[in-house]
């Protein structure tokens, strides 16, 4: 039995096979699983934890190398739909030097959008310890409804929500409604993952602990604030850390935060399986953090999201060497 089901978007990830290049100017690219819920239900699967996956795909080639590339993963896949109503999406990721990217997408509409709160299989909640999601599929109906159905199901079971406010802004209609969306997420979860981009889009506030602080919520008992290379910060209500991050060859960031997000749900799982209560003591939550930030700079390091994420025992490898010091 899953332990963490992950809903959302699974799409396919053209990448160029050489970096540096804006789409026009790549002449070949690779086929690469991707979306960020169905990345973090890989890389906790590849951590130790049982995931499984909730979302919809096109009853076509892609759709089926989708399924099968997440099973072969480890992920069980018995929550996923396959529709002949659209087609797989698609995203073409384009590498820059640094490992950052930019999408250019293919949903008019795609498979995932669809999405029903029929289609959401909460026998599947029940039995998990957390739901996680993000904000792509709050974008429009019915998958918004359909996501929002799946929170509320794991919130009467008492379940852990996470979320990824995750902006493509792009596939929004307008700025407006992507804020408004990715805040209708953030109103709904226990734990928050966020990056530093994501952060100013929604607050405009450049100071990174008083920017999060605005988005707090009732409910909301962590937030980890993701910074690239520099690692992340962290907040509870009570207290505040900051983790650094660790030095890698930057050569594709796609899934590094999903990495994260992955090593920090299994971190929270395994404090409540021992029986504590979240948020963890500060040197506790450090520590998860520090694990979070391993399984990010593993993942940068390859090249597309899922075929980088890495297992327990390479990020405990990696944490082995000393973080990057920013202080000096």
């Amino acid at each position: 039995m899953a332990e963490v089901v992950a809903l959302g978007e699974l799409l396919i990830d053209f990448v160029p096979t050489t970096t540096g290049q804006g789409l026009g100017a790549a002449e070949t690219f690779k086929k690469a699983a991707g979306g960020a819920p169905a990345n973090v239900a890989v890389g906790l699967a590849r951590l130790g934890v049982p995931s499984a996956f909730m979302g919809m795909v096109g009853d076509d080639g892609f759709g089926h190398f989708l399924r099968g590339t997440l099973a072969e993963a480890g992920v069980d896949v018995s929550p996923l739909r396959m529709t002949t109503e659209a087609r797989t999406g698609l995203a073409f990721v384009s590498l820059h030097a640094d490992g950052e990217r930019e999408f250019l997408f293919y949903r008019s509409p795609a498979a995932d959008m669809l999405m029903t709160p029929a289609d959401v299989d909460e026998a599947a909640i029940a039995g998990a310890r957390a739901l996680h999601f993000g904000s792509i599929s709050l974008i429009a109906e019915p998958s918004r409804a359909a996501t929002l159905h799946a929170v509320a199901v794991a919130r009467r079971a008492g379940k852990l929500v996470t979320y990824d406010p995750n902006l493509r802004l792009a596939l929004w209609s307008d700025a407006e409604a992507a804020r408004e969306g990715m805040r209708l997420g953030l109103a709904e979860a226990d734990i928050v993952k966020i990056g530093d981009e994501e952060l100013d889009f929604l607050t405009g506030i450049s100071e990174p602990v008083a920017a999060a602080r605005s988005l707090w919520t009732p409910r909301l008992r962590i937030m980890a604030v993701t910074r690239g290379a520099a690692g992340c910060l962290w907040l509870t209500p009570r207290d505040q850390g900051e983790v650094p991050g660790y030095a890698v060859e930057a050569v594709d960031a796609t899934g590094a935060g999903d990495a994260f997000m992955a090593g920090l749900i299994a971190g929270l799982l395994a404090e409540e399986a021992g029986g504590l209560e979240l948020p963890p003591e500060p040197a506790r939550l450090d520590a998860i953090c520090r694990f979070a930030n391993a399984a990010g700079a593993l993942t940068a390091a390859g090249r597309g999201a899922i075929p980088s994420l890495p297992g327990r025992g390479a990020v405990e490898a990696l944490m082995k060497r000393a973080p990057v010091d920013r202080s000096r």
